[in-house]
Order: C-alpha cells, then structure tokens, then sequence
C-alpha cells in the first residue's frame, strides 16, 4: 500500500527526468533521454573541409546527412583509439521550424538513470564560461556525480 496520494506521486513522477549517461575519460555525462535518437557501433565517417576540429565529418543515416562531433576534441580531452565500446549517441532537438539532428562520440554508454528534481544541481562557477557553454547541470545519483549536457547547445554550436 502507497502512502502517497495519486496527486503527489504523480508530482513526484513528473519531476523526476531521464539521462542517457556515458563515459568520456573517467567522467560521467549525461543528456536528456528525449533527446536521444538511437545509439550505433562507430563507423567512418565522411570527412567535411573546414569544420572545427572537433567535427569529424557526416555519417549517411537512412538517407539524412548527420554531422558527427567528436566530443573528447570538443572537451580538450586527451585523444583515445575509437574502440569496441565506441558508440555514436545520435540525438535530435528542435530548432523552431525544424529538428536538428547530431552525432556524439563518446567512449562507452553507461546506463539511463530517472533523477529526481532534488538530486539536479547548477553548474558552479568555475570561472570559465566555457564549461557553460554545454553543460547544464550536475546530477547526483547511485553515488556519483554525473555532469549534464544542453543536447540543444551540443547541436547547434558550430558544427
């Protein structure tokens, strides 16, 4: 038996937000579930002249041309060889008129985690607005520190 009226588990489950998390060095990240439009083994990419370093190329998907970003070049992480556990996390936003749709390496997939409104936190001020320019937020759950992504400014900087 709950001791929850429906009203308030209801507030509590909508307060509640999904994070696809991976690993980039030893760091965990994490970007909103519903951003998230599948995840593929890594796969060559078409490279594109005059990108920014951290843009790797296109990579053809059922017919729509996708920008894939590197995302340790575009954290200043130290280079790592594209492995097994390599993945392309494709996410998507909306734009107003339209969608935009965007590839993201990353080392390993971790897991979806649900996190409760209490558990989100701002990103302190570290002095540099770099950090801000694509992180949103932390999250604390299972234990650890998870550092979470605006999929909407990952999308549309540069790339």
């Amino acid at each position: 038996m709950s001791w929850v009226s429906n009203d308030t588990a209801a507030e509590q489950e909508a307060a509640r937000q999904q994070f696809l998390t991976f690993k980039l060095d030893d760091a965990e990240y994490g970007i909103g579930i519903l951003n998230v439009q599948e995840i593929r083994c890594w796969s060559p990419v078409i490279s594109i002249p005059h990108q920014p370093e951290w843009v790797l190329g296109v990579l053809d998907l059922r017919g729509v041309m996708v920008p894939i970003i590197d995302l340790r070049r575009r954290f200043n992480l130290s280079p790592a060889k594209f492995g097994p556990a390599t993945v392309v996390i494709v996410i998507r936003v909306s734009t107003g008129a339209s969608d935009r749709t965007v590839g993201l390496v990353v080392d390993a997939v971790s897991e979806v985690y649900d996190v409760a409104q209490d558990a989100l936190h701002d990103l302190p001020d570290v002095g540099s607005d770099a950090a801000s320019e694509v992180v949103c937020g932390l999250a604390h759950t299972d234990g650890k520190t998870v550092i979470l992504l605006d999929a909407m400014r990952l999308a549309t900087q540069n790339c």
